[in-house]
């Protein structure tokens, strides 16, 4: 099978490639990968080139297909797996596979199997691990979307507290307690205010900070306070950068108190920091984001760490049963996390924007990896759209669904968009 894939080759060397993948083993599966959304883990990697841990080797010798949130088609099934799975399938793909201790995992390490391709082999451990999905929903951006939000599931699964005098753990983020959500007005940001709001464990009281207030603004549209009102949460959002003393502003819209938990989605010094001075007693600070700095420290407040039962989790992806939370959530309308996706693009469109995604404003970035697209902003289809037909039939359908993308865009652009 012929396919075509962006591969890393070293340091922010992102290429598409084109070459024929081998016939599967009897305990391989071939799919097409329909979706893959970039992730910042991905733009890491790109930084990193062979430094990043998930690498294997020489990626000269060896270059990986990059891109781990994809959602495809199933083309042909080993014989190994033909009990569970057939051709025509969906799938959505859960790459965190801690095979046998490794770091090992789609996207990062593998030669044939990674988001930003045509067509993929997908290894026995990933099947053997249950991380190869069914996927049932009408549409496959969703998909894409499952792995990231699956993080989101997991770091709030991985909080945990505490009752003074015994030292057993209640896992999961307090419920009926105080959130605080920092720098978290972009995409990953976006996914933890959607589940502390529609999770199945509630906090009372979600608080969510970033130093853009346009990001704050369209974060506070897409999950209104007022939804968050008729679930029985408190929810505020806050410009940091307009404040004086932002430890204590956010303390004060807690009523003067510490909060249960508190996560940061950035890797910044600062937010850290911001983070441990707002824990309460028994407070759990999750840190989110991977920094690419190996040496990045922040300071700790150790005497409340001993005094006032302050404890640090960091978490990185989610598990296969977060996953399928997700994608449960997700298809059942529960969640929106649609509004993550900002961006609409094809995989020519991948290399460039996976190294500049730090510099490219929205949220998540979709591709459509069987088309050849510029990665245009959802919110400039129109002006695409005064000398290009495509992009404005696509304005048109985003802008029935409050600028949202959508089933209806998605199978417009499958339908109608070039092939790559």
């Amino acid at each position: 099978m012929r396919t075509k894939a962006v591969r890393l080759h070293g340091v922010n060397d992102l290429r598409l490639d084109e070459f024929d993948l081998p016939p599967i083993a009897e305990d391989e599966i071939l799919a097409r990968v329909v979706s893959d959304s970039i992730c910042m883990s991905t733009h890491k990697l790109a930084l990193q080139g062979e430094r990043h841990k998930r690498v294997r080797g020489s990626l000269a010798k060896t270059p990986v297909m990059v891109g781990h949130e994809c959602c495809g088609v199933i083309v042909e099934v080993g014989a190994k797996w033909a009990h569970l799975f057939k051709a025509g399938d969906k799938f959505a793909l859960q790459p965190a596979l801690n095979y046998r201790g490794t770091l090992w995992s789609p996207g990062y390490s593998y030669e044939y199997i990674g988001g930003d391709a045509t067509y993929i082999v997908i290894p026995r451990e990933v099947m053997e691990l249950g991380c190869l999905l069914p996927y049932r929903a009408d549409n496959f951006f969703m998909g894409s979307l499952a792995e990231p939000v699956s993080c989101v599931i997991g770091a709030f699964h991985a909080q945990y507290h505490t009752t003074p005098g015994q030292y057993a753990h209640e896992m999961g983020i307090k419920k009926g307690g105080s959130v605080a959500l920092l720098a978290s007005a972009g995409p990953m940001g976006l996914g933890a205010i959607d589940y502390a709001i529609h999770g199945d464990r509630r906090p009372g009281r979600v608080v969510v900070t970033d130093i853009d207030q346009a990001r704050l603004d369209r974060a506070g549209s897409l999950l209104p306070p007022e939804e968050a009102a008729r679930l029985g949460i408190k929810l505020r959002y806050v410009n940091t950068a307009t404040l004086a003393d932002p430890a204590a502003a956010i303390k004060d819209m807690n009523g003067g108190e510490g909060f249960d938990d508190v996560f940061a989605f950035a890797p910044v010094k600062q937010v850290v920091e911001l983070a441990d001075s707002i824990l309460g007693r028994d407070g759990c600070l999750n840190f989110f984001a991977g920094p690419t700095d190996s040496a990045f420290t922040a300071t700790i407040n150790f005497y409340d760490v001993h005094y006032s039962s302050h404890h640090l989790v960091g978490t990185s992806g989610g598990s296969d049963a977060d996953m399928l939370e997700a994608l449960e959530l997700m298809t059942a309308g529960t969640l929106g996390s649609v509004g993550m996706i900002t961006h609409v693009g094809g995989l020519n469109a991948v290399p460039q924007a996976t190294i500049d995604l730090d510099r490219i404003p929205g949220g998540k970035k979709l591709i459509y990896t069987g088309k050849r697209l510029d990665l245009v902003a959802i919110a400039d289809f129109g002006k695409r759209g005064e000398s290009d037909p495509f992009y404005g039939k696509l304005d048109a359908i985003v802008r029935s669904h409050n600028l949202l993308w959508c089933r209806e865009a998605e199978d417009y652009l499958l339908a109608n968009a070039p092939d790559i």
